[in-house]
């Protein structure tokens, strides 16, 4: 029995004995590889390690509504090089480098020939693979490398490797570049990202090996899947009329130094976006289309959203256009705020057509507040039944939200009713104000804004869009009608008549919104900005365009919309309805007349000279030589700039030399800069003239 255990116990003694050992080789041998071999070994798995690597498609491009090409992938190529002695023996790699080196220099002239010569060399001696040459290299630039020395025997001869890639090019460079869109920070903005699904079509696949060095390089063409390229856009913008707007809102901008502006014209049966243009003032003084403003800025739209609120008040029956309004002398309290109209003494009893033509604040109000200050919510729900509480939904992301806000908000108060009658505690879009103007020129139709009409691929049509009704009627068919009139009444006789023409007619609305806004440097002495915009459609009696100006901030004494924003309206107006519009030849032959002028202010004399070498009418003739001058159209309005003795005179507005002639007359020192016209005197006008005082004036 004893020798039964004793063999047992020696067998396992072995088997451990055993195991022991083979651990112990295993160990050895992991060591040697590690350690010993283990440059040999990596060096080995490095070379054989392959992998497949995704190819980019080629962008399909993007065209404009008449075809022309404003978005592209233009073939750009990276030249990289095979450096080592397995592909280029010593001897013709020495004897060739000297001059491959002069010819490169030439060609990119970025670098001298020796510093081309030794990074090269440099390269070879740690035999790269993947060398890299130059990248971005044109298409021009790659026919002359491959006749280089070297070069010109090719990949497994000379070791050159050519990486063709694209770049995203635009034709028409910033024609509405911020809404055809860009690539930032890896992902797309603009139609280029809503459409990208199209656009990028779909990736090939090539087989790479990782070198020596880590770098990975394309080893087999046979073994590529190649990529199939984008779909075309055909966008709904059309390139002369985008070529218009752009030019007429730089022009305006840069006459005031506005921070911004927005243009937007839309198809009005259509809702197809046949331009806009965002322009922001940058810091090197060029205005660029940094931001999307026509979408993405949600804002107080002021008096433009006065359509809204009369729409409001004509559908619920509680007024009528000819119903009188007293207006007073243009101030009116709400619970701790007052109100006051943009007219200094009133416009005291007016109709409501009248109130809205003149965009008269108390009137709006006064009609709105006392039929709906029982029933706030009944004004809210009216306003929301007509979209404005809606997004668009835009394919372009990054659409701002609309804030229509209920009378149960946290932040309803006792003046919300009023101030929302005249577009303040509300804020919409330019785009979708426009929206809604753009439903009363379409009989109550509102459309959903579109921006690409077509998708093609090598020319065959894949998929068409067709407008979208976002509201069937967003009033009655009376209601539209009466706003439509009230339009065109706002252009014949009320703010925007300086725009009114006798060749077509403009229905439309100005506004003038005050911005409390300290993003910017500029303040005027209220403390706050302006907004000035107009918004509207024409020819008014058959509409085919709306359309809505927006700039904000303007310089200067003038910054109202009737002056700043309708201007522009007017004339992209003209140039479409000369050239985009099909009427009767007896429609051109009468001419569209040019806008008369503002002078903000100046000597009588001077100006009505001014005028009179002009053709212009002058009514109302002030008895005072220092005047104002609004211009309506073929008409201009003077009005009296009254000085009261031993009061500091406003000067602002006016030359450098009617400023000095009145304040050194009034007994005042006058120190001044700048260049152009008086935008800020350092004591305000009205406070009493301190023997010798001093006054710093700042021009613009």
């Amino acid at each position: 029995m004893s020798n039964f255990k004793s063999d047992i116990l020696w067998r396992v003694y072995l088997l451990y004995f055993m195991v022991a050992i083979f651990a112990l080789l295993i160990i050895g041998k992991v060591f040697q590889i590690q350690f010993v071999e283990g440059e040999k070994w990596r060096e080995i798995a490095e070379r054989t390690n392959l992998r497949y690597a995704e190819v980019d498609a080629v962008r399909g491009d993007i065209y404009s509504s008449n075809g022309k090409l404003i978005a592209t992938s233009v073939p750009v190529y990276e030249i990289r090089m095979d450096a080592s002695s397995y592909v280029i023996p010593d001897e013709l790699f020495y004897s060739k480098i000297d001059s491959l080196a002069g010819e490169l220099s030439n060609l990119f002239k970025d670098r001298t020939a020796a510093q081309y010569r030794r990074s090269i060399i440099n390269a070879r001696n740690n035999q790269e693979r993947y060398f890299l040459i130059k990248r971005n290299v044109s298409y021009n630039e790659l026919n002359q490398l491959k006749n280089f020395p070297l070069f010109r025997k090719g990949r497994f001869g000379g070791g050159l490797i050519v990486e063709k890639s694209t770049r995203r090019e635009m034709p028409f460079r910033s024609l509405a570049a911020r809404t055809i869109g860009y690539e930032r920070g890896g992902y797309y903005v603009g139609l280029e990202g809503a459409y990208s699904e199209y656009l990028e079509g779909i990736k090939g696949k090539r087989l790479m090996q990782r070198t020596t060095g880590g770098t990975w390089i394309p080893i087999d063409d046979r073994s590529k899947i190649n990529p199939r390229n984008g779909k075309d856009i055909y966008t709904t913008i059309d390139i002369n009329i985008q070529d218009i707007v752009e030019t007429n809102l730089r022009k305006q901008l840069h006459r005031f130094n506005a921070d911004y502006g927005t243009v937007v014209v839309m198809e009005v049966s259509t809702g197809k976006i046949r331009a806009i243009s965002n322009l922001t003032l940058s810091e090197d003084g060029f205005y660029r289309e940094l931001f999307n403003y026509a979408v993405g800025e949600s804002i107080e739209p002021g008096s433009t959203f006065k359509l809204a609120s009369a729409m409001a008040a004509i559908e619920e029956g509680i007024v009528k256009p000819g119903d009188y309004i007293n207006t007073g002398d243009g101030s009116i309290n709400y619970a701790d705020r007052i109100m006051r109209d943009s007219e200094e003494d009133g416009h005291g009893t007016i109709t409501f057509k009248e109130a809205f033509a003149l965009s008269s604040n108390v009137g709006i109000s006064k009609i709105i507040y006392d039929n709906f200050r029982n029933e706030p919510q009944r004004f809210v729900d009216r306003i929301k039944s007509m979209n404005l509480d809606q997004r668009l939904g835009l394919e372009i992301a990054g659409e701002g939200s609309p804030v229509i806000k209920n009378t149960c908000s946290p932040d309803w108060s006792g003046v919300s009713l009023p101030w929302m009658s005249i577009g303040y505690e509300v804020s919409l879009t330019p785009l979708q104000i426009l929206a809604l103007y753009n439903a009363v020129a379409n009989d109550g139709k509102m459309v959903k804004p579109l921006f690409v009409e077509e998708i093609r691929q090598t020319g065959r049509l894949i998929k068409k869009t067709k407008p979208e009704v976002i509201n069937r009627k967003i009033a009655s068919t009376t209601t539209i009608e009466i706003m439509q009139d009230m339009l065109i009444e706002a252009v014949k006789n009320g703010t925007a008549s300086n725009i009114n023409n006798k060749a077509y007619q403009i229905a439309g609305k100005t506004g003038t919104a005050q911005v409390a806004d300290s993003k910017f440097g500029y303040h005027r002495d209220s403390g706050v900005n302006y907004r000035a915009s107009f918004a509207g459609y024409f020819p008014a009696d058959n509409p085919k365009y709306s359309m809505i100006v927006v700039i904000h901030n303007p310089k200067g004494w003038i910054y109202t919309g009737s002056q700043v924003a309708a201007p522009v309206f007017r004339t992209i107006a003209d140039n479409l309805y000369a050239r985009h519009i099909d009427l009767p030849a007896k429609e051109f032959k009468e001419p569209v007349l040019a806008n008369l002028p503002s002078f903000p202010a100046g000597n009588y004399k001077d100006i009505l000279k001014i005028y009179n070498q002009l053709g212009g009418y002058v009514i109302d003739n002030p008895t005072s030589s220092w005047i104002t001058a609004v211009a309506h159209s073929d008409t201009v309005k003077l009005k009296e700039r009254e000085y009261i003795q031993n009061l500091v005179p406003n000067v602002v507005g006016m030359s450098i030399k009617d400023a000095l002639y009145i304040l050194e007359n009034a007994g005042m020192n006058v120190k001044f800069q700048g260049k152009g016209i008086v935008r800020r005197q350092s004591i305000n006008p009205g406070v009493r003239i301190q023997n010798g005082q001093t006054i710093y004036l700042e021009l613009t």
